[in-house]
């Protein structure tokens, strides 16, 4: 408890705020005693500390974080709004949230959706990503990556059906894979990720709004809305 009162006391005052506050009659044991009374006020106030931490991270990686792979987009790749995606073919919850994204995309037709390959759960998502770049290079990401999570796993049979299916020339995609080509996307991707401390995939990030996991449709078109009216 001391240390949520230490936090909530680090965002509402400082040496000036302190000031006011010992003014106002609320000196430390009456904003501890303010806070006992009225703990509902501290979620609210560390929730604004981790926007503007949130904020801060992102400000120097937005440009970058939203210049998709080229091909390595869904939706309107013009878009007035960007909403980045960090996901894995292996993730179970990434699959699961397929069709919000699908849904969020019809539901918004000025919404362009970055999607970063973060392979971070075994050597099958690695391949996958790299197919799926691989057939972004070739505009054929979106029915590849629909494909793939269409499958039960990253398998090296399901990462090739899925880009036969996907239309992908599999002959020319191994040999820019066997190349490295997209080694420096991939290693790119993981910087960007840690440097928002992202906590696992799906991710998303929209205006200053990051969302951890399979949040659903409602959530994802909300953070869209305020990211619009920003």
């Amino acid at each position: 408890m001391r240390t949520l009162v230490t936090i909530a006391l680090s965002l509402v005052a400082g040496v000036a705020g302190a000031a006011a506050w010992d003014y106002a009659g609320l000196g430390p044991d009456r904003t501890r005693d303010y806070l006992m009374e009225n703990p509902e006020v501290l979620p609210e106030a560390i929730g604004v500390l981790q926007q503007r931490e949130t904020a801060a991270r992102l400000a120097p990686v937005r440009a970058e974080l939203e210049q998709a792979f080229p091909g390595a987009v869904l939706g309107n790749p013009n878009g007035s709004v960007t909403l980045v995606e960090f996901s894995d073919y292996a993730c179970g919850y990434c699959r699961m949230s397929v069709e919000h994204v699908n849904q969020l995309i019809a539901a918004n037709p000025d919404l362009k959706v970055v999607i970063r390959e973060y392979p971070i759960l075994s050597e099958g998502s690695a391949n996958a990503a790299r197919m799926a770049l691989a057939a972004a290079q070739q505009g054929k990401f979106e029915a590849f990556h629909n494909a793939m999570f269409a499958a039960e796993s990253p398998s090296p049979e399901n990462i090739a059906a899925a880009a036969r299916s996907a239309g992908v020339d599999v002959e020319q995609a191994n040999t820019a894979i066997a190349a490295g080509a997209f080694e420096a996307q991939l290693q790119n991707n993981v910087f960007l990720g840690q440097t928002l401390q992202l906590s696992g995939t799906p991710a998303f990030i929209v205006g200053d709004t990051v969302l951890n996991g399979a949040v659903g449709t409602e959530q994802l078109d909300q953070a869209v809305a305020e990211a619009r009216d920003s």
